[in-house]
């Protein structure tokens, strides 16, 4: 996923990107992806309502893990001033959205659940960063705070992907939690939630619901030869014998290997972004009253992108 990182001087102006993660996938062109979506809202993307507005039959067992009031502890500054996605990211949104993947915070014991939760929101909230050092609250309280990548560096067309191709005008950088990057990622991420992602991409900075699916979509979506960032934190991903041999382990590290391996992980991989991500992993396990479980970084996992 393209990567947003914020200064302590101009907050809402400076932005550093890397061009990697969600770039890295290979998609897996035979997936089911109505099988992920039972009840993904396919009738339009515009009725929300706000917070404490919440669907009347809800299928996620999100709430029962993060309340509206431990939601607004998790991300105490994601409506101030200097957070250019002020306003977005509300409760309501990430209900609904959770609310399409049942499976999502559902999978395992109590403890499980949990840490998925708190994986899935610390790797959103290091994509979405306004943090710094000497932050007020800390470095890990400014999850949220951008929902668009600021200034890209390119329109992030793959000009060679003809399964997904570019639709002329317009520009496939990172956008919503996840910061969802690239036409080969916007397409198949549309398709399954319901909106037409080469044509309208802009949609994910938009609608924070549509935002919020699309990186639960990536989060519970294997994409051959990476499994699932679900399958990882709820005990079913199996490492092959070539996972094995290049020390892809379970844990909170193997996401970031899925996320943004290219550019984190391995011996040349960048330490600090993954030790942000950790950061925020830790916060939010300690917050939902579970330990952070095995494997946190990826240094000594080869990335997915790497050569053999």
């Amino acid at each position: 996923m393209a990567r947003l990182f914020l200064p302590a001087i101009l907050l809402a102006l400076v932005l550093v990107v890397s061009n990697a993660g969600a770039a890295e996938a290979a998609w897996w062109s035979g997936w089911r992806w109505d099988c992920l979506f039972p009840n993904n809202g396919r009738g339009g993307y515009g009725d929300h309502g706000h917070d404490g507005d919440l669907p009347s039959h809800s299928h996620s067992h999100v709430a029962s893990i993060v309340t509206e009031d431990l939601y607004r502890s998790f991300f105490l500054h994601k409506d101030d001033a200097a957070c250019p996605a002020r306003g977005f990211y509300n409760y309501t949104s990430f209900l609904r959205a959770a609310d399409a993947f049942p499976a999502f915070g559902g999978d395992g014991g109590n403890a499980t659940r949990r840490r998925e939760v708190a994986a899935f929101l610390a790797q959103i909230s290091h994509e979405t960063t306004g943090g710094w050092a000497t932050a007020p609250d800390g470095p890990f309280a400014w999850g949220l705070c951008f929902k668009e990548e600021i200034n890209p560096q390119s329109n992030y067309c793959d000009a060679n992907n003809t399964q997904w191709p570019c639709v002329p005008g317009k520009s496939y950088h990172g956008r919503g939690p996840i910061q969802l990057s690239w036409n080969y990622n916007y397409g198949p991420a549309g398709k399954a939630v319901g909106f037409d992602g080469l044509r309208e991409p802009e949609v994910v900075a938009g609608d924070p619901e549509v935002a919020f699916k699309t990186a639960l979509w990536f989060w519970m979506t294997p994409r051959a030869p990476k499994p699932s960032c679900h399958d990882v934190m709820v005990g079913r991903y199996r490492p092959s014998g070539d996972d094995l041999a290049k020390n892809r382990t379970a844990g909170f590290g193997l996401t970031t290997n899925i996320i943004n391996g290219g550019i984190e992980c391995g011996p040349s991989g960048k330490p600090a972004p993954v030790e942000d991500r950790i950061g925020f992993f830790k916060r939010y396990c300690g917050m939902l009253g579970v330990d952070v479980g095995p494997n946190l970084d990826c240094a000594n996992q080869q990335p997915y992108s790497s050569p053999s």
